[in-house]
């Protein structure tokens, strides 16, 4: 369990320091990736639903064991995230940049993955 609460742990801070600075990134975006964002709800509401996954990691963290069905819609955050941005780099749709993001999800799911499978229930009986 302990190293589901580190890979959980470690997740939840990265995406934190990751995501809450692009609540304040809107317009530097939109210079650097031109065009400027022109949905700003869909731009603001993705950052918020994936703090919550963040937040959600950490819960997981405190109780591996309590929470290890919920580590599968993690690994699917996480794989499904991975494969719509390295689709869209192989169509050339993404900067390099950004594919870096999608290998990041995509280790982190496996670490999830990972992780879920050693967490296991204590052995309460010593009768076998």
């Amino acid at each position: 369990m302990k190293f589901a609460r580190w890979v959980f742990a470690i997740a939840g801070i990265y995406g934190i320091i990751v995501l809450a600075p692009l609540y304040f990134s809107e317009y530097q975006i939109g210079i650097t990736f031109p065009p400027a964002i022109n949905h700003p709800e869909y731009y603001y509401g993705f950052i918020g639903v994936a703090l919550v996954w963040q937040f959600l990691f950490f819960l997981i963290a405190f109780d591996p064991l309590h929470y290890k069905l919920i580590m599968l819609f993690c690994m699917a955050e996480k794989f499904l995230y991975a494969a719509a941005i390295i689709i869209l780099f192989s169509q050339g749709k993404l900067p390099a940049m950004m594919l870096s993001s999608g290998i990041i999800d995509l280790l982190l799911g496996c670490l999830f993955v990972i992780a879920f499978f050693k967490t296991q229930e204590k052995e309460t009986s010593a009768i076998k």
